[in-house]
């Protein structure tokens, strides 16, 4: 006993000092049981515009990649300015995360992309509106000179880290069953014997 609480001391005392260093406070450590997420801005780095430099994600976790979403509606119109083409961006954004039980409380990184630096200040006062006040994602935004979809603005992937727990049973349900189908539907069948000459 006496070397659990040897260590139990030493290692919470090392965790303050490293945390003390990085300039980390206590409360900006998210935990959810077993998942933890730190916001991290070490003292030695610039203060960010809307974003962290360092999310850090531990223990058990559902990682989700969400590929990147443009400013276009569900029918596939692109909306018309940059404002409006971010604001579409961030439905999208939604929606995605919401199919998995996420929001973007749960978001630990983007990748934004956008074909004119000069729309940088309409992006982070929309992405702003979005995201919450403390603990925001690391995020790298690159200017690029086009995008695959004719009139596209703006683009954004996000990856989000959640605890097992957090999945919908709903959204789990309905996502597998289509795959269970097919999967049920290709064992059916016999398996193929290659071509005959």
């Amino acid at each position: 006993m006496c070397c659990q609480a040897w260590i139990r001391r030493t290692y919470s005392g090392a965790r303050r000092r490293v945390l003390r260093v990085l300039g980390i406070r206590e409360g900006m450590i998210e935990e959810d049981g077993m998942t933890q997420t730190r916001f991290i801005n070490p003292q030695a780095l610039g203060k960010p515009p809307g974003y962290t430099h360092v999310v850090e994600v531990t223990g058990p976790v559902r990682i989700v990649y969400i590929a990147g979403q443009l400013g276009v509606d569900r029918e596939g119109r692109v909306a018309g300015d940059i404002r409006a083409q971010a604001e579409q961006t961030f439905k999208n954004l939604k929606a995605a995360l919401a199919a998995v039980g996420a929001d973007f409380h749960d978001v630990v990184k983007f990748n934004n992309y956008l074909v004119d630096r000069a729309h940088l200040p309409i992006f982070r006062e929309v992405r702003d509106s979005y995201l919450p006040a403390d603990n925001r994602p690391a995020s790298t935004t690159i200017a690029i000179s086009g995008l695959a979809r004719e009139g596209a603005l703006i683009e954004i992937e996000a990856v989000a880290a959640l605890s097992p727990a957090a999945q919908s049973k709903a959204t789990s349900r309905s996502a597998t069953r289509p795959a269970s189908k097919a999967r049920a539907a290709r064992s059916a069948k016999p398996p193929s014997r290659g071509r005959r000459k």
